[in-house]
């Protein structure tokens, strides 16, 4: 659809576009450029928005593969941890692993967006954690809506939300949000958040080498920073400092 030569403009643009993490192999930028070419004035982008966010998680349990277990168990789980931890891991988690409640650190409006706006993404977070429990890592997933015209109605009356954030310390930003949309007659919500239904996007785990141990109420705060690898457009860098 970035080639293609049509006599006219179109009135709706439909693209499964979402990968892990949300941008990973960044073919948003597709949807971007056949909006800008040939979507009409008051046309439709499905799915509209998405919306990401991270958590920190718990797992009770954290198996390493048997084919790294060849000899001395002592001698391999070092070389085991740091193939494991060396990049995120794409794997299923429930609403019980979570700790935190939910932050957005990017939202995206389909409609305004720009192809420079997702080459570097950074936000900072602060988390607080709901129980006393072992500290993993973290976990990524997103939301995305399939808005109806009469909330956005063309380009040019749509209200931009790109880069905006909201408090994890208000209680449920994520899950309540959800919710209420989807009873709503014109907004339809796909989540891959651990406590819906799982599907092939799971969620993408950043590892620590070792579990930190939190207690409850705890604040957990820092920064992240997603880049497209300039080796490879459709790879993303990760930058995530956190105290």
């Amino acid at each position: 659809m970035q080639d293609v030569e049509i006599p006219e403009g179109v009135d709706v643009i439909i693209s499964e576009w979402m990968g892990y993490m949300l941008l990973y192999e960044s073919m948003l930028g597709s949807v971007i450029t056949a909006r800008d070419r040939w979507l009409k004035p008051g046309g439709l982008i499905l799915p509209s928005h998405a919306t990401k966010f991270p958590v920190n998680w718990r797992k009770h349990l954290m198996l390493i593969s048997g084919v790294f277990l060849v000899g001395p168990v002592s001698a391999m789980l070092p070389l085991a941890k740091q193939c494991a931890f060396e990049e995120p891991s794409i794997e299923t988690i429930t609403g019980e692993n979570v700790l935190t409640w939910p932050f957005v650190i990017k939202h995206v409006d389909c409609y305004t967006v720009t192809i420079q706006e997702l080459e570097s993404i950074t936000a900072r977070y602060r988390f607080t954690s709901m129980m006393q429990a072992p500290f993993h890592g973290f976990a990524f997933w997103f939301d995305v809506e399939f808005s109806g015209p009469a909330i956005f109605p063309s380009n040019n009356q749509t209200q931009s939300h790109v880069g905006s954030t909201v408090s994890s310390d208000i209680p449920s930003p994520g899950a309540s949000q959800r919710k209420k949309r989807a009873k709503c007659d014109e907004v339809l919500v796909l989540s891959t958040a651990p406590e819906e239904p799982p599907t092939h996007w799971q969620q993408t785990l950043l590892y620590f080498y070792e579990p930190i141990d939190v207690k409850q109420d705890q604040v957990i705060e820092g920064s992240v920073t997603m880049s497209q690898s300039k080796e490879n457009a459709r790879f993303l860098n990760l930058h995530l400092e956190y105290s």
